[in-house]
């Protein structure tokens, strides 16, 4: 045969070569297109010199190409049977001379296809060494004790079914490189064991053929394509497709690429893994060779057999690994669901966390909290790799086993990365880190020369060298297992249960607080306004008593209807004030634009009522506008210009200071005084309802006045607190806020 000349090869880009519609078959038989059901030639691809003594088919029925008795035996062959897109052996004939042929026939996109193959009476005489041999070999499956092994049994027993001089196993990875995982050869050709082979050896579309049909056959890399005439389709104008072809032509890139790799004849049989092209089995000889068709089929036998294999033994891997990690989950949700915090519980189990994902360091990460286990990057890296994640709203679950390359503008410290976005509004992840993982790539060829074009050639060319060539490739971690991923995906929705059982058991504990809350202020009112008339009674009756019995009473007497009406007295005020509390948190907020300045002279006046003759020396700021509701807001600054002037009247000069500030978003008010001041180690109680910081002896006053202000200034969204020391004075603060809450 004479190699395809520069001049045929119509070649630009392996990628775009549209290998399935060559429009060209191989020589060492010919194809017929067949309308039904006349069974009449509408395209043909045939040497008719070498195989029909020199009889154009095209137009032409059976009869009319091979005589009446074959003609009608492959009519009837045919006829009988619903063709797919899988080729099926019809029989094997003589034409002229000793020439046997074999008839393969499939129906693709309307047109049935019949392929006529040399053969030989001896090769069609192996079924029954096939059939024991394929026995055999399932047998010897069956007893393997790993992946590995069952690669080498395929591998050993297709070349001593074909005689190839190599039969590699060709595993892909994920990026569609393909690693030699075994192999079986003589010494005509050099070993490819452990070689790395690039993807774009195997283009896209040619791994998508691989995967449509699951065997092909090259009987020699120099042979002359057979064209196909006409080059469309009669009917439909369309090329001829040449998916399920067994004498389909290939890319004349490929042929040169056997050339190059000193392989003459080739054949590949497709191993499928749950639809996907798992890898191959590629066989190669020195010099031409033609394996008869139902050799080949009990080839294809064997590549289905090792993928199922295959699966099966990834499949129970996959269960035992997916076993182990559930039994991890079990203890992380068990102890989240034992932590008032999810956060904490994962921590808890580091172990567990870290094992989940085969990871080095674990974060769990929210707005306010990071907590790290194990080696993770430092908190402002975590943060700038949350920020990015956050910015893909649609990915849940993310892994990467090459982090560096995927986000080169983190320049993060870590190689592998898996997150779980828990929420990402508020961007809380849990994560896992993979330190890196280096490893020695042993090439056939230099990846990087794939191909290669000639100067003064337009043509592509394959590269010429498969000399090993060794790469160390750095900056990646071991990859995230499918079993991982799922197991991440699983945790997550557990995490997302946890949280959401906890948000709706806080809600309804708020709505309870919130209704206990309404039932207690409901009852305090009740009270308050109950007892309001009891203690106005007893006041009133004791001074009756005193005043229509002044001559008969003695002076203990007396003295004690004078405490009984001064105790009812206090009670009293200490009813009213509870009833104001209790409006207080019941009334409806009034809100609109009042100037401070006006609100504290009010107050001042009020409470200087009370402390006339006293030496009071005021300093106030100005104050800003405030949107409030007045009434409760004099109420409160009330309170405190009060208790300034209640504590400072030991004083010879008090000294009330009023000042203010602003930040961000809130206006700051203080109210100093230079009276007796109180112990921080007792500031808590100082907001609480009847809590008092000096005796009643001392210093009158229910213990409520200060809790109303807290309620106050509560309502209206700002904060309360307050500074002191014994003897040396009290500074309270409150905040309102600029904006409404």
């Amino acid at each position: 045969m004479t190699r395809p000349t520069r001049s045929q090869i119509d070649v630009t880009d392996c990628d775009r070569e549209p290998i399935w519609i060559p429009g060209s078959i191989q020589p060492h038989g010919f194809l017929l297109v067949l309308e039904e059901p006349s069974f009449q030639v509408v395209q043909a691809a045939v040497d008719t010199t070498s195989f029909l003594q020199g009889v154009d088919p095209l137009g032409k029925t059976l009869d009319e190409i091979f005589g009446p008795k074959l003609g009608r035996q492959l009519a009837m062959d045919l006829g009988h049977d619903a063709y797919s897109d899988t080729p099926r052996q019809l029989r094997t004939f003589q034409l002229a001379g000793d020439l046997e042929l074999r008839a393969i026939a499939h129906r693709h996109q309307g047109r049935l296809i019949v392929e006529f193959e040399k053969t030989t009476s001896a090769a069609e005489a192996e079924f029954v060494n096939l059939y024991s041999m394929s026995t055999r070999f399932v047998g010897a499956l069956q007893s393997a004790v790993d992946v590995a092994e069952l690669q080498s049994i395929a591998a050993e027993e297709v070349r001593k079914l074909t005689g190839f001089d190599r039969v590699l196993v060709y595993q892909f990875d994920d990026e569609w490189n393909g690693t030699v995982v075994a192999e079986s050869r003589n010494e005509r050709l050099p070993s490819y064991m452990g070689l790395r082979f690039p993807a774009s050896d195997i283009p896209a579309q040619a791994r998508d053929l691989y995967r449509l049909n699951r065997l092909r056959m090259i009987v020699t890399a120099d042979y002359r394509p057979v064209p196909l005439t006409p080059a469309v389709d009669p009917a439909t104008g369309k090329p001829l497709d040449m998916s399920y072809c067994v004498l389909r032509s290939v890319s004349p890139v490929h042929l040169e690429y056997m050339r190059n790799m000193g392989t003459a004849a080739s054949m590949s049989i497709s191993v499928i893994d749950r639809g996907r092209l798992w890898g191959l089995i590629s066989c190669h000889h020195a010099e031409p060779r033609l394996v008869p068709f139902v050799v080949r089929s009990a080839c294809d036998f064997i590549g289905q057999v090792l993928g199922l294999q295959i699966q099966s033994r990834m499949r129970s891997a996959d269960a035992e690994q997916r076993l182990r990690l559930r039994s991890k989950e079990s203890r992380l949700l068990t102890a989240m669901a034992a932590s008032d915090d999810y956060r904490v519980g994962l921590i808890t189990e580091a172990d567990d966390l870290l094992a989940i994902a085969s990871a080095q360091g674990a974060a769990v990460v929210t707005e306010d909290k990071l907590l790290t286990v194990g080696a993770t990057p430092g908190e402002a890296e975590i943060r700038r790799i949350v920020g990015w994640l956050a910015q893909d709203v649609r990915r849940e679950v993310f892994t990467s086993s090459q982090l560096p390359e995927e986000a080169p503008q983190l320049n993060a410290n870590v190689a592998g990365l898996a997150a779980i976005a828990i929420s990402k509004l508020h961007r809380s992840y849990v994560l896992w880190f993979r330190s890196e993982f280096a490893t020695i790539v042993t090439w056939a060829g230099d990846p990087r020369k794939s191909t290669s074009s000639e100067p003064g050639d337009s043509y592509l060319h394959p590269r010429k060298s498969f000399e090993r060539w060794i790469e160390t490739v750095r900056g990646r971690s071991l990859p995230f297992s499918d079993v991982e991923i799922e197991m991440l995906v699983e945790l997550r929705n557990s995490i997302l249960g946890i949280v959401l059982r906890t948000a709706e058991e806080m809600a309804d504990l708020t709505a309870e607080l919130r209704r206990s809350n309404q039932e207690l202020e409901a009852f305090s009112y009740s009270v308050s306004h109950d007892l309001r008339a009891p203690f106005r009674h007893i006041v009133g009756y004791s001074e009756l008593l005193r005043e229509r019995a002044q001559s008969r009473l003695t002076p203990d007497d007396k003295r004690h209807l004078a405490i009984i009406a001064e105790s009812a007295q206090t009670a009293g005020q200490l009813v009213d004030n509870l009833l104001a509390f209790s409006r207080m948190g019941r009334a409806r907020l009034e809100r609109r634009l009042v100037d401070l300045n006006l609100v504290l002279a009010e107050a001042r006046d009020d409470v200087m009522l009370d402390a006339k003759g006293r030496a009071v020396r005021w300093e106030i700021a100005e104050l800003p506008e405030v949107y409030v509701d007045p009434a409760m807001l004099r109420s409160a600054v009330h309170n405190l210009l009060s208790n300034a002037l209640k504590f400072t009247r030991h004083r010879a000069e008090a000294v009330v200071r009023v000042e203010a500030w602003d930040t961000s978003d809130e206006h700051v008010i203080a109210v100093r005084d230079n009276g007796v001041g109180f112990d921080m180690a007792y500031v808590d109680k100082l907001f609480g309802v009847f809590q008092r910081m000096h005796r009643m002896e001392d210093y009158e006053g229910t213990g409520i006045g200060l809790a109303n202000v807290r309620r106050i200034i509560s309502r209206h969204g700002g904060r309360t607190w307050a500074e002191g020391e014994p003897d040396h004075g009290a500074s309270f603060y409150f905040s309102l806020p600029k904006r409404l809450p």
